[in-house]
């Protein structure tokens, strides 16, 4: 069941809303919890509901390793309850491999082994990876004595929750089982309900709007080199900054929509997008993207690895180990691991360049705003240039886009334009600029959403900046190039007729674009 359709908006959520607060009222907290769990499972298996086996086989088998292991670590047993904690995760990756990089393995085996080993196509089930890593880091957690759970009701109601059960975020046991247990969380609270109906509505208007109303010209790009089809230097820029927009809106629309509707409920999910195109170096987007993956990889990857512990060459080697996997996470391709091998030499590359500023003196250039410009046209090119490895079908679709953006299949413009432009005509020869027929309308609407969503990307403020006296977050997110400009002190929310009727507008806008439903980017990984 998608966020962005009818039967959720008008008929599962409000269900699931009315008989939560009924059941909490008339039949105490556990049967509320209880019916949650069942709604939520209802909602993951509106999909395929073969699957409900493999994720009620999750956990309980995750329910009772990690009981087990809290019991084990009571007992000062703690070589076991390491044992133990081995088996967990390997059970979770076992599963994960399996359904996930079974077929990428076998492919790639038989082409370096010429061999012809056959396995049928396994699809993917929806949000594996998820609940697979949320579930992982609640046993190291267990291990570490950080947290227990003793009601196995609780403990799925912590794994299934739906608002953030497809694709996120990656919560913590102790950040949300004491949320459910909060007698003034079992009843519905006007200011909760406003919230986030209107988190969810901006969410809406995101995804519906602005992700899906610039995929009509990334997905066309994309294809088009997927067939082997040539790409000139516009076309091939005008469907990578297509498609990172597309991406944004998408992400941080699902995000939005899933703290919204949690907040319904009276939970407060933890902040899993910020800005990232605001941001002045890979390090910062990190810390701004798909926050709670950054911070799963921090702690269960990087740190496990040695973090900065051993030298700046074991530190880099982390880095570049725990991006790769990452990159991998997100996909059973070569594009994926190239995406993250991407991203960890960048911030490789940031870390060095942090260190030779400080040993050269030259913190001053941070005082610049022209630097902090150039800081943020790399880190944004940057970014747009992995997004093509991500998005691509394939190694080879991928670099025939990045041979377009750079100019290796020249440089031309719609004939349509070009025969406008009068005596600029001949400069443009000069330069080596062509023309060719048709796609000027495409060439048009293709840059004028780019520009437009852009300015909205780095000039207007996010979800949590408009929430920002109801969120209880951290609005800004490190730096004052855009963060602190007009947009963002005017446009916050407040509690009146003005607010509601946009609120209101947001919405409806958004509820008539419903007619094209189409699933979240992230939903396939």
């Amino acid at each position: 069941m998608l966020f962005n359709s009818y039967i959720f908006i008008f008929a599962f959520l409000p269900a699931t809303f009315l008989v939560y607060f009924l059941l909490a009222r008339y039949r105490g907290g556990e049967a509320a919890i209880g019916f949650l769990v069942i709604a939520s499972l209802f909602f993951y298996g509106w999909w395929n509901p073969i699957y409900l086996v493999l994720i009620l086989c999750s956990i309980g088998v995750n329910y009772f390793v990690g009981e087990t292991i809290s019991k084990i670590c009571k007992q000062k047993n703690i070589l076991r309850a390491k044992v133990l904690l081995i088996v967990g995760i390997v059970f979770n990756l076992g599963l994960l491999a399996y359904f996930k990089y079974a077929n990428f393995f076998v492919e790639n085996a038989n082409a370096v082994l010429e061999t012809n080993i056959h396995l049928n196509q396994i699809i993917l089930p929806l949000a594996i990876s998820f609940f697979t890593f949320q579930q992982i880091a609640y046993l190291v957690d267990a291990y570490k004595g950080i947290t227990e759970e003793f009601r196995f009701i609780h403990y799925a109601l912590f794994v299934t929750f739906f608002p953030q059960l497809i694709a996120g975020p990656i919560v913590h046991h102790k950040e949300m089982l004491p949320q459910f247990m909060r007698l003034e969380n079992m009843k519905p609270q006007l200011e909760n309900i406003v919230i986030g109906i209107s988190i969810f509505s901006l969410g809406l208007f995101k995804k519906v709007v602005l992700a899906d109303g610039i995929a009509q010209y990334s997905t066309p790009i994309f294809d088009a080199a997927a067939s082997g089809e040539t790409l000139t230097f516009f076309a091939a820029w005008g469907g990578a900054l297509a498609y990172t927009f597309q991406l944004y809106f998408d992400f941080s629309g699902y995000s939005d929509m899933a703290i919204g509707i949690a907040r319904v409920f009276g939970i407060r999910l933890p902040l899993n997008f910020a800005s990232p195109y605001k941001s002045l170096s890979i390090v910062e987007f990190w810390r701004r993207w798909h926050i709670t993956l950054s911070r799963f990889l921090r702690d269960y990857v990087y740190i496990a690895l040695g973090g900065n512990r051993k030298g700046n060459v074991r530190r880099y080697t982390n880095l570049l180990t725990t991006m790769l996997l990452g990159g991998l996470w997100h996909g059973a391709g070569w594009t994926f691991v190239l995406w993250g091998g991407l991203h960890g030499l960048y911030l490789v590359i940031n870390h060095i360049w942090s260190h030779i500023k400080i040993r050269l003196n030259l913190q001053w250039l941070d005082g610049f705003r022209g630097w902090h410009f150039f800081s943020w046209l790399l880190t944004f090119v940057s970014v747009v240039n992995a997004w093509v490895f991500f998005r691509a079908e394939s190694l080879s679709a991928a670099l025939e886009i990045i041979k377009g953006m750079y100019g290796f299949n020249g440089i031309a413009i719609p004939n349509a334009i070009y025969t406008r432009l009068g005596s600029m005509q001949g400069i443009l020869n000069e330069v080596g600029i062509n023309s060719y027929i048709g796609g000027g309308a495409q060439f048009v609407f293709t840059y004028l959403w780019i520009a437009v969503l852009l300015l909205v990307v780095v000039i207007m403020p996010n979800t949590q900046q408009i929430m920002k006296g109801y969120l209880q977050i951290n609005a800004k997110q490190g730096n004052a190039l855009f963060d602190e400009g007009i947009a963002s002190r005017l446009m916050t929310f407040r509690f009146n007729v003005a607010w509601a009727l946009l609120m209101a507008g947001v919405m409806v806008i958004a509820l008539f674009g419903l007619s094209r439903v189409s699933e979240f980017l992230y939903f396939q990984f």
